[in-house]
C-alpha cells in the first residue's frame, strides 16, 4: 500500500480540499484531533490578521464512517471564510465587467514573477492565490491524519523553535517528545528559553514597526519510531531524501539538515558519528548525532529535523520592483501577510514528517487494514528488540 496526497484550492478561494489514499481501514480518527491541529498551525507571536479571520474548521467527506477509516480515499475540506469577502475577485465564472483589478507588480522572492511567466498569467493573482502558505492549512490537516496512524504504533511528533533571525535560543529540552508540544505551545514563539525569546520578540516587534520580516529555524522531532524505515538499496529510498523533499516544499524553507546537519561538516569523525555500546538485547547508541537516520533507514532513535526558514517575501514597507503592464519602476505589491511565521512553519512540519513516516511504515509492513498491519508491525519490533 503506497500513501499518497493531493491538495487543491486558492487562498482566498471558495476552500481548500485535500485526499489522502493509503491510510488503512479500521483506524479510529478523531476529527478534533484534525481541529486542534490546525489551531495550533495559527499559534506564534507575529502572525498577521488572517489568522483572526479563519477558523480552519475541517470536514470530512469521504473515506470515514462511524469515525473509522474505511480504507478508500479520504477527501477533506476548510472552507475560507475570507472568501465572503474575495467572491467579485475570484469567482469562477467570467467577471460581470470588465475593470478588475489586476496584480502586475511582483513581489521580490516570491512566486509571482516567474509563475506569471510560466503560466503566462498577466494577472499575477493568478499565481499568489495558489502559491500561498494558506495551502499549508490543508497539508496540516492531511499531515493530521498520518499522524494519528503513526500514533497508533506509538510513534509520537513534536516540534519548537530554536532561532528567529539573529537570536538562537540554545537551551535542550529534557520532556519527552510526546510532552513536548505542549511546553512548546504555551510560549508565543514556541520558544523553550525564556530569554531567548524575549529577545526575539523584541527583535519581531522592530521588524513590524518598520514593516519587515523575520526568519529562523525550528527543530521537528519523532520518538519511537519503528526502526530499518527506508532503505539504503536505492537512492531514492532514503528516508532523508523523502524528508528533505517534503520540508523543502513548504513555503520559504531554504534549508534542511537531520541530526547534526551542516554543523558535522566541521567536527571530526570522531565526534559525529554514535558509537554502539552493550544493551538489553538490541545494542544501543551512545549519543544521537545522526538525528535517527544512518544508511538512509532509521534508527529506532528520536528523528531529529531541522529547517531555515527565509524571511517571508511580502513586506508592508515593500521593496523595489517593476509594473510588469507598463515596465515602470514601482514598489512590490502588499498582500495581507505575517511579520514572523516560524512558529507556525514548525507546527506545519510535524505534519510533513507525519506523512513521511506514514508512508515509509506503509511501504515497509503493507496492509490494507489496521488488523492486518498491525502483527506485522509489532512483530518486526519484536525481532529488532532482541537482535
Amino acid at each position: 500500500m503506497t500513501l499518497r496526497y493531493l491538495t487543491a484550492g486558492e487562498s482566498h478561494g471558495r476552500a481548500l480540499v485535500g485526499i489522502i489514499e493509503g491510510i488503512p481501514s479500521g483506524l479510529e480518527l478523531d476529527t478534533e484531533v484534525l481541529h486542534e491541529q490546525l489551531k495550533r498551525r495559527k499559534l506564534g507571536y507575529g502572525r498577521g490578521n488572517r489568522q483572526n479571520i479563519e477558523t480552519d474548521a475541517v470536514e470530512i467527506l469521504t473515506g470515514v464512517r462511524f469515525g473509522e477509516t474505511l480504507g478508500s480515499p479520504i477527501t477533506l475540506v476548510i472552507a475560507n471564510r475570507d472568501w465572503r469577502s474575495w467572491t467579485d475577485i475570484m469567482a469562477a465564472e467570467p467577471p460581470m465587467r470588465e475593470g478588475r483589478r489586476k496584480v502586475t507588480v511582483p513581489r521580490p522572492g516570491h512566486a509571482d514573477y516567474v509563475g506569471g511567466l510560466k503560466y503566462r498569467h498577466n494577472d499575477m493573482r493568478n499565481v499568489l492565490e495558489r502559491s500561498s502558505a494558506r495551502e499549508t492549512a490543508m497539508r496540516v490537516a492531511l499531515g493530521s491524519v498520518a499522524r494519528e496512524f503513526l500514533a497508533a504504533f506509538g510513534i509520537a511528533i513534536a516540534s519548537r523553535v530554536v532561532r528567529v533571525s539573529t537570536v538562537a535560543d540554545e537551551q535542550t529540552h529534557d520532556v519527552a517528545i510526546g510532552d513536548l508540544n505542549e511546553q512548546a505551545d504555551a510560549h508565543p514563539l514556541r520558544v523553550l528559553g525564556a530569554a531567548a525569546e524575549q529577545a526575539m520578540i523584541v527583535q519581531v516587534d522592530a521588524a513590524k514597526a518598520a514593516g519587515d520580516t523575520l526568519g529562523g529555524v525550528f527543530e521537528v522531532y519523532a520518538s519511537n519510531v519503528v526502526v530499518g524505515l527506508g532503505s539504503y538499496a536505492q537512492w531514492d529510498r532514503r528516508i532523508e531524501a523523502e524528508i528533505g523533499r517534503h520540508f523543502l516544499s513548504l513555503n520559504a524553507i531554504k534549508g534542511v539538515e537531520v541530526g547534526g546537519g551542516f554543523t558535522s561538516a566541521a567536527r571530526l569523525g570522531s565526534q559525529v558519528h554514535d558509537e554502539y555500546l552493550p544493551g538489553d538485547g538490541r545494542l544501543r547508541y551512545g549519543s544521537n548525532n545522526s538525528g535517527g537516520i544512518d544508511g538512509g533507514m532509521t534508527t529506532g532513535e528520536t528523528l531529529v529535523v531541522r529547517a531555515a526558514m527565509k524571511p517571508i517575501s511580502t513586506l508592508m514597507k515593500p521593496l523595489r520592483s517593476v509594473d510588469l503592464a507598463t515596465g515602470e519602476a514601482t514598489n512590490a505589491h502588499i498582500e495581507r501577510s505575517d511579520t514572523c511565521a516560524v512558529p507556525a512553519a514548525a507546527v506545519i512540519g510535524e505534519s510533513l514528517l507525519a506523512l513521511v513516516l506514514a508512508e515509509a511504515l506503509l511501504d515497509k509492513f503493507g496492509g490494507d487494514s489496521m488488523m492486518e498491519i498491525t502483527p506485522r508491525v509489532r512483530e518486526w519490533q519484536a525481532l529488532a528488540a532482541r537482535s
